[in-house]
């Protein structure tokens, strides 16, 4: 198999009246953490749902672990093993956390049936989430539910993690919390790929970057390499690391 997990090759999206991606083509490495940058309005969010099917690419291809899944539908998508964490976090105010947890665990039937060693392990990757096990999903702060829409995701082996802005609105140190739970997820071998506006998460984090702008991807590389050179940050975000 490959060692590129996810590709995208000549990407465009319209929405409506507007023509969003400009041939986006970007290329996320099995088994690594990819880090998607760029300034608001630059696309990525777009590529995200386009990669899953909320919106359709109206040119290019897609292709996940070598299948092309340019048209199909989102739950095929998920059924390949892709997991997606929205800015939104997505999470049912109404339900418990144990509830929204089990709703993700598509094998399960009752939380007895999800792999008790796996959630040992989320449990101790986001504390509360065992925490308030029992508890409304709306009624958690803004970084507990980060959490639980991470741990959520995660409920049962995926092949392909995304999630967009995970530090958005966090406190200093939940943010520190969240970046040792995903160094845990890259050490288990996840692949992993990360929109965020927080440029030392992504310095922290980050294994291979993207960079973009206008609908397009105008820098791909190593995150160790942007991070060292100050006038390429300043050229593609304007501002440094």
């Amino acid at each position: 198999m490959s060692d590129i997990a996810l590709q995208l090759d000549g990407v465009h999206t319209h929405i409506g009246a507007y023509h969003i991606l400009h041939g986006v083509s970007l290329q996320v490495p099995r088994g690594q953490l990819t880090m998607l940058l760029g300034r608001n309005g630059a696309g990525k969010t777009t590529t995200l749902r386009t990669i899953m099917g909320l919106w359709q690419a109206s040119q290019g291809r897609i292709s996940f672990n070598g299948q092309d899944v340019t048209k199909k539908h989102t739950p095929q998508i998920a059924e390949l093993g892709i997991a997606y964490v929205p800015e939104n976090m997505g999470i049912f105010a109404d339900l418990t956390v144990k509830e929204n947890m089990l709703l993700a665990a598509r094998s399960a039937r009752a939380t007895s049936q999800i792999d008790q060693a796996r959630l040992q392990w989320i449990f101790q990757l986001f504390p509360a989430v065992e925490k308030f096990w029992n508890h409304p999903a709306g009624k958690l702060s803004g970084g507990q539910k980060q959490m639980l829409a991470v741990a959520r995701a995660i409920v049962e082996p995926r092949d392909l993690l995304i999630v967009e802005e995970p530090s958005k609105g966090l406190a200093p140190a939940i943010i520190n919390n969240m970046i040792g739970a995903f160094q845990q997820l890259k050490e288990s071998g996840a692949t992993i790929l990360l929109v965020e506006q927080n440029l030392s998460f992504a310095q922290r984090l980050g294994d291979t970057v993207a960079v973009m702008d206008d609908g397009r991807v105008v820098h791909a590389g190593s995150m160790a390499a942007l991070a060292q050179d100050i006038d390429l940050q300043q050229r593609l975000l304007g501002l440094s690391l």
